[in-house]
């Protein structure tokens, strides 16, 4: 499991990818981290680290910042009823990541595919976007190609959610 930022870029590197990286300091919410990356056009992730009541699925759902997720309504579209927030403990163990760095970049450490990505129809769309690198001190751009790539190596099918406001 990769514990650092440094651990990540050199997987990310040793893959090839290409990204942007932008150094800022912590940040713990949306609203904090639009203060250094407001200028870049890319979609500002918001990233939900979900399981369903008796804590046996665990989920990634991501959508926009500006957007408020339902969880009734989500669990629906999941087919998981009663989705909760995923404990500390399990974000920890499933994606190396605590919350403030929650990011679909954390897959690349869930090698036994425990945890579901779902991502908002809508930000889908876009072409760029905004991930922490395993941290919340920094933030990469990747392109949808890219995140696509790295969904494939890490081997995690990619799922869809009708983000429409207030899904």
């Amino acid at each position: 499991m990769m514990t650092s930022e440094k651990e990540f870029l050199d997987f990310v590197d040793s893959h090839q990818f290409t990204y942007q990286r932008i150094e800022h300091p912590a940040v713990f919410t949306c609203a904090e981290a639009d203060l250094y990356h407001s200028d870049i056009a890319a979609v500002s992730t918001k990233n939900l680290f979900l399981c369903d009541k008796k804590g046996h699925r665990f989920f990634l759902a991501v959508t926009s910042c500006e957007k408020t997720v339902k969880l009734d309504s989500l669990s629906l579209q999941l087919g998981a009823p009663h989705l909760r927030f995923g404990s500390e403990e399990n974000l920890l163990h499933l994606l190396g990541v605590t919350r403030g760095a929650v990011t679909m970049m954390g897959l690349a450490n869930d090698a036994e595919h425990n945890v579901e990505l779902w991502i908002d129809s809508e930000i889908w769309q876009a072409e760029i976007f905004l991930c922490h690198p395993l941290v919340n001190t920094a933030t990469l751009t990747f392109s949808k190609a890219e995140l696509e790539r790295f969904f494939t190596l890490t081997g995690h099918k990619w799922h869809i959610f009708n983000g429409k406001e207030g899904a």
